[in-house]
């Protein structure tokens, strides 16, 4: 990865519109998250727009005020926005598996590629964070979340169905298949 002036504004964008969240349940600045998505999805690509969706991929979703959709249209372009909008989860529906539902539906029949690698990359990072709390907390973390255990199991089987369903050569698969068995193990 070449970090390029756009690129290095880019990761500037989202430290400023995550500046004010931590990680759940801990002090970790959220930034680190898209930092972390950003260098898993360096593994299979060099294309600068997905390296910057990766930063902003949760922006519309979290922080919309920080930072809005037509600022970054401007700022960014159209090809950044739509893989961002790929990975954006429905705030209008309000239950989780609502949401996820739709989340999946759009992945495995609307999204483009590039969504789709920052989508994996995405859940790689969550579930690694996941898994390492779990080792230092146990049963304690699952408070955390709006879903229990079951849900989340369910949540990253189903996203790498998708993600190996639409890019089987997508070498985070792997990973994220790994990182699965090892939720499975302990769910």
């Amino acid at each position: 990865m070449k970090l390029t002036p756009r690129l290095e504004k880019a990761i500037r964008v989202a430290t400023i519109a995550h500046r004010n969240q931590k990680r759940k349940g801990s002090d970790t600045p959220y930034i680190a998250h898209p930092y972390s998505v950003m260098c898993l999805a360096s593994e299979d690509t060099k294309d600068e727009d997905i390296l910057i969706a990766c930063l902003f991929h949760d922006i519309i979703e979290d922080v919309p005020d920080e930072y809005p959709r037509s600022k970054m249209l401007d700022e960014f372009g159209k090809r950044v926005v739509s893989i961002v909008d790929g990975v954006t989860k429905d705030s209008t529906i309000k239950d989780w598996q609502g949401r996820a539902d739709a989340y999946l539906y759009h992945l495995e029949h609307k999204a483009s590629d590039e969504s789709i690698l920052v989508s994996c990359a995405d859940k790689i990072h969550n579930l690694m964070t996941i898994l390492e709390d779990y080792r230092t907390l146990g049963n304690e973390l699952w408070s955390r979340f709006n879903a229990g255990k079951k849900q989340l199991l369910w949540w990253y089987e189903s996203v790498l169905r998708v993600t190996s369903k639409r890019m089987p050569s997508l070498s985070l698969n792997k990973r994220l298949s790994e990182l699965v068995k090892e939720f499975q193990d302990l769910a």
